[in-house]
């Protein structure tokens, strides 16, 4: 009995006609699609001040052009499987490349700021299709003792491109413009879109197309609309305000239908009884801390040494290029560990250098060198690159085969959504516990403060060195009964800058609380790590 052809396109037929190295072929294939969307995740915070500019926008809608990519990623990674299941990788891969091309073109020509979120949307739809395809395509070619190497190289996209991306963002906009932001992630995308009609597999199975779950979809585009929409408006319209109270009120609900619908339907987007493996549900619990703190540092790094330090939008992302370029050798080293080490210590070993980067940062003040804060951040990605590998392929070696597109497509899910969460709080925190140091310090500026008293005498003694104040003027309640008008303007110049410097002070120590809340979330994540080993014994 002849055995029978692998059918034309299948994996089977490319992995025979391309022979060992189609592994490889088709890795580097998903891997353009990786890049490039994950680059766009973060490669346009460093233009929105510029963004503004140019179509006159104020902070509530310029924060769409962000809200808007997180959303659609966040909820179209569930339909990941759904696509391959129905029209295969090939077609899912090309067409979704095809997507963000044209939505790239749309950002960078964009002729208003409604067309510019409109891209940035289509933008993070694609991005969310692309990450679990990309992950499963790679899991498949590989054999399992190879597995975490494989997930080393995924994760090399995954974390490198958003280290990258401020840095790249921050050349085009200094040299540049904006709008070449959009353009630089086209030649990968179409290089991309070349090599998947090579070698990304067709449709697996020839049966009849599995309905999609519209309920469900839609459910949660209202949850992660209104959620990150309220988490975005809170402290601009006050956290107990109607139009905030009524966005978390219609997330709550829509978040429950959601996973109601999903409990009941047949074809559901989140197939809930993934979570029964304990090894998933740990993985889910570590992803979703590790998206908030790899996003969350990603967002508040930049903003910190522009706003405190008076960093250039260059030099800022300059800062983490040294973390970005490690990363390129610690991943596939985290790799090979993962394949012999189990990935409950690799996944604790990196949250605790995380967790420990963290709290370096927390440390951070106006005279943090450069090189220092480059090897804080460093220190932590290498802690992220010990975590990826053994996340995906411990999470995803739990599951039974036909289970693999959809946990994939949960993962990653659960990732984008602390990513997501994970920044807006983070820069919600950040902002308000910069405020309440202000008002602090602003409290405790009085004549009975010895060190304010001290702190205006050097700057008035300064100000009189530089000519235009009589001597012996001093400020009214410190020492003077009467001043004239040079001098009365020497002391507005001190009290202005005093005032400037303790905005400065408080807005530091925000930063710092922000950078100490994600130490303490990934210190928190180590126990739900620990069910992956259970999982372990278990299959031993």
């Amino acid at each position: 009995m002849t055995e029978q052809a692998p059918v034309p396109g299948s994996l089977p037929a490319l992995m025979e006609r391309w022979g060992p190295n189609y592994r490889w072929y088709v890795t580097i294939t998903a891997m353009m699609g990786t890049v490039s969307t994950v680059l766009s995740s973060t490669i346009v915070n460093v233009a929105l001040p510029d963004i503004m500019g140019t179509f006159g926008m104020g902070q509530d809608k310029a924060q769409l052009i962000s809200t808007g990519f997180l959303a659609a990623m966040t909820g179209t990674m569930l339909i990941s499987a759904w696509l391959v299941d129905n029209f295969g990788q090939r077609a899912t891969f090309s067409g979704t490349i095809a997507v963000f091309i044209v939505a790239s073109v749309m950002g960078g020509l964009a002729p208003s700021e409604q067309v510019l979120v409109l891209a940035r949307v289509l933008q993070g739809g694609a991005a969310g299709v692309l990450q679990p395809l990309a992950m499963v395509t790679i899991f498949q070619v590989f054999p399992p003792d190879r597995r975490g190497s494989a997930m080393g190289i995924y994760g090399i996209g995954v974390v490198l491109a958003p280290a990258l991306g401020p840095t790249l963002g921050g050349l085009m906009v200094d040299n540049f413009n904006w709008r070449f932001v959009f353009f630089l992630v086209l030649p990968s995308c179409i290089a991309g879109l070349f090599l998947s009609a090579l070698f990304m597999p067709g449709r697996a199975s020839t049966g009849p197309r599995k309905p999609f779950d519209w309920i469900g979809f839609a459910l949660l585009s209202v949850f992660l609309v209104v959620l990150l929409n309220g988490l975005s408006n809170g402290q601009r319209h006050g956290w107990m305000s109607h139009m905030v109270l009524l966005d978390f009120t219609i997330a709550a609900i829509s978040g429950l239908a959601f996973l109601a619908w999903e409990t009941w339907t047949a074809a559901p987007m989140l197939n809930l009884s993934l979570f029964r493996f304990p090894s998933f549900s740990g993985a889910s619990v570590v992803a979703i801390v590790f998206g908030a703190g790899i996003f969350g540092s990603t967002y508040l790094v930049p903003i910190f040494v522009q706003t405190i330090q008076g960093y250039t939008a260059t030099r800022s992302g300059l800062v983490l290029m040294p973390a970005g370029l490690i990363l390129t050798i610690a991943f596939p080293i985290a790799g090979r560990l993962t394949d012999k080490l189990p990935a409950d210590v690799m996944i604790t070993a990196g949250l605790l250098l995380f967790a420990w980067s963290s709290f370096l940062m927390a440390g951070l003040d106006t005279n943090t060198p450069f090189w220092s804060l480059a090897i804080w951040i460093a220190l932590g990605r290498i802690g992220l690159s010990l975590i990826m590998p053994s996340l995906n392929a411990g999470a995803l070696r739990a599951l039974p085969p036909q289970l693999l597109g959809q946990g994939s497509g949960a993962l990653n899910f659960v990732r984008q959504l602390g990513g997501a969460i994970g920044t807006n709080l983070l820069a919600v925190m950040s902002e308000r516990r910069g405020q309440l140091y202000a008002h602090a310090f602003a409290a405790s500026q009085d004549t009975a403060n010895p060190t304010t008293v001290d702190m205006l005498r050097q700057l008035l003694s300064y100000l009189l060195a530089e000519g235009g104040v009589p001597e012996g003027g001093v400020a009214p309640g410190f020492g003077a009964e009467s001043i004239g008008l040079a001098e009365g303007q020497r002391l507005g110049y001190a009290l202005d800058y005093l005032g400037r410097m303790l905005a400065a002070q408080a807005a530091m120590m925000g930063y710092r609380d922000g950078f100490l809340l994600v130490a303490i979330a990934f210190v928190v994540a180590i126990p739900p790590a620990w069910l992956m080993r259970v999982r372990s014994r278990h299959a031993g």
